[in-house]
């Protein structure tokens, strides 16, 4: 596996991704979703694969690269 483009550490579990960052403007991202992080600790963007790694959850410090994708907690 390979590690996500970006990771997000975040101190809540329902997050909003809209596709913005470094620079890029969320009116060049994508539609903005809501997604929550379950018992893994993270939840990737079924967007722009932007992953979201809950401080002090499961998968807060792990080698990103190794887990598998999550986004089955995406929701419009």
């Amino acid at each position: 596996m390979i590690a996500p483009p970006e990771v997000t550490r975040v101190s809540h579990s329902r997050v909003a991704c809209d596709g913005a960052h470094d620079g890029l403007p969320a009116a060049l991202g994508h539609p903005r979703v809501w997604l929550e992080i379950d018992d893994h600790g993270y939840v990737d963007c079924g967007y722009c694969d932007r992953r979201f790694v809950l401080i002090g959850g499961a998968a807060d410090g792990a080698d990103q690269s190794s887990l598998p994708d999550i986004s089955e907690g995406a929701s419009h």
